[in-house]
């Protein structure tokens, strides 16, 4: 598995709202993994989560992630592996907005739940696209 930096043609693949999964640890050490918004920037990776979702709590005690990024079909993808360097709350909803913009054109339609912001550093990734490993 390659280490960070990724290179430039994966980073722009990063870039597009593709559909992704994020992955944390359980307390057991068992993967608990969920559909996820997220944006690439300058190497790492923002996602926003409501207070109350196990997965904030998994990188609460546990910093380690995973998110997986797929293209226009499931031969394509990018995996990243990191950790969580930050966690911040987000009461104005300037980073969920950020990432429903992204995805769907428009501000979040819910403006009531509390929000958690998480930036993770990548240190490894891999990829496959069309026939074999990427790039």
């Amino acid at each position: 598995m390659p280490r960070a930096p990724v290179p430039a043609e994966v980073a722009a693949f990063l870039a597009e709202p593709n559909p992704a999964v994020v992955a944390t640890v359980r307390r057991d050490g068992s993967p608990h993994t969920v559909p996820t918004w997220y944006d690439w920037e300058d190497g790492r990776v923002l996602l926003n989560m409501e207070v109350t979702r196990l997965r904030l709590a998994h990188m609460q005690r546990d910093p380690r992630v995973a998110l997986t990024a797929l293209g226009e079909s499931w031969y394509r993808h990018v995996s990243v592996l990191g950790r969580v360097v930050s966690l911040e709350p987000d009461p104005e909803l300037v980073d969920i907005d950020r990432l429903a913009r992204r995805y769907t054109g428009r501000p979040f339609s819910r403006r009531d739940a509390q929000r958690v912001s998480a930036w993770v550093v990548v240190d490894r990734w891999h990829g496959w696209s069309d026939a074999g490993p990427w790039p």
